[in-house]
């Protein structure tokens, strides 16, 4: 096991490597970058102010430059020097490989920079913003396990039974339909649409929420965290209630099983004494990467229909808007702690069964 962990650590740097020279390159290949961006706004502000001036001829005026207008769409009446400082500011007068070269240097020091367009430091960013998603990925992912291992359980060992189907659709819709449509549902019935105003659609707190008694402040976050953390678990737990039961049905059918009834054990402890150890190792061991892909995945869409300002929406509003420092950075450090935490799910499946061999298999 050993050799397999050295193995797992020496593909982390490498397969961050490979992730961040991708999305690197793509980034290059798009249209619309920092530079354009900032050149398409100075442009129309421009416009706008001399045609309040002057009118058409204004126009004319500023179009008599266009030695930029090769490489930047927006550049097209603007003084080249201009463009040459818009380039220098956002470090675009290198070429893309010595960018990225300094790039990865930088993070290698976990120097991530600061936001093009905030006067913040990319970390600074993160640590703003990362409450909201660990609120959400924490409280969504302990709610799955609480409903999902009971009613695999409880389907298990009722296995054909009309409760048994019955559930079986509720999982197939929350399976085959995405959370964020959820998310829009529960806004539509309860979040002020077209039928309930009970809960609210904007933030994790109230206004004034600092001057709340402590036993108020708990009760306004979890009044606000009811209905995006509800989208999550609605659709997310499927899966998992369908890997609790499977694994339930295989221990159910074990020659142990057979033999503690025949011992006279109840039903009860035969389930919850002996099967239910472990038929569970495998879905308690798989944690760590259900957290991973609620945290850095499942919660963008849901943070942009509440409001939300966390990490997915950081995320989102990085690309639009074409950071690249917090781009780029969080690529970088949710990349790393997402291998990382991987390998953790890794050994974890070992230590609750030393059957699984990861080296062996290897």
């Amino acid at each position: 096991m050993v050799n397999y962990i050295i193995r797992r650590l020496l593909l982390i740097p490498l397969t961050l490597f490979g992730i961040m020279v991708v999305n690197f390159a793509f980034a290059q290949l798009a249209p619309g970058g920092p530079v354009e961006q900032m050149l398409a706004k100075v442009q129309g502000q421009s416009v706008e102010a001399t045609a309040r001036i002057s009118g058409a001829g204004a126009q004319e005026t500023m179009a008599g430059s266009g030695e930029g207008a090769g490489k930047y769409r927006g550049a097209q009446g603007l003084d080249p020097v201009f463009v040459k400082e818009i380039e220098k500011q956002f470090g675009f007068d290198r070429p893309p490989l010595e960018r990225f070269v300094k790039m990865m240097g930088d993070y290698l020091r976990f120097d991530f920079g600061k936001s093009f367009y905030r006067d913040e430091s990319v970390v600074d960013l993160v640590l703003e913003k990362l409450p909201v998603s660990m609120s959400l990925g924490l409280w969504s992912t302990l709610i799955i396990y609480m409903v999902s291992i009971p009613l695999g359980i409880a389907k298990a060992v009722k296995d054909g039974s009309t409760f048994d189907v019955a559930t079986s659709w509720a999982v197939i819709v929350g399976y085959a339909v995405p959370g964020f449509l959820f998310a829009i549902l529960l806004v539509v019935l309860f979040a002020g649409g077209t039928f309930l105003s009970i809960f609210p659609l904007r933030g994790l707190t109230s206004i004034g929420w600092e001057a709340f008694p402590w036993w108020q402040k708990i009760l306004d976050y979890f009044w606000h965290l009811a209905l995006p953390v509800s989208a999550l678990v609605i659709g997310g737990f499927a899966g998992l209630t369908m890997l609790s039961k499977n694994s339930f049905l295989e221990e159910i059918n074990k020659q142990y099983v057979i033999t503690a009834r025949a011992k006279g054990l109840s039903e009860g402890r035969v389930l919850y004494r002996h099967v239910f150890r472990n038929a569970m190792l495998l879905v308690i061991a798989g944690f760590p990467s259900a957290l991973v892909g609620i945290l850095f995945t499942g919660a963008l869409l849901v943070e942009i229909i509440f409001s939300l300002d966390g990490i997915g929406l950081l995320g989102f509003e990085a690309v639009v808007n074409r950071d690249y420092p917090v781009m780029f950075g969080t690529l970088y450090a949710f990349g790393l702690i997402g291998l990382v935490l991987n390998l953790i799910s890794d050994l974890t499946y070992h230590l609750v069964d030393p059957r699984i061999d990861f080296e062996a298999r290897g």
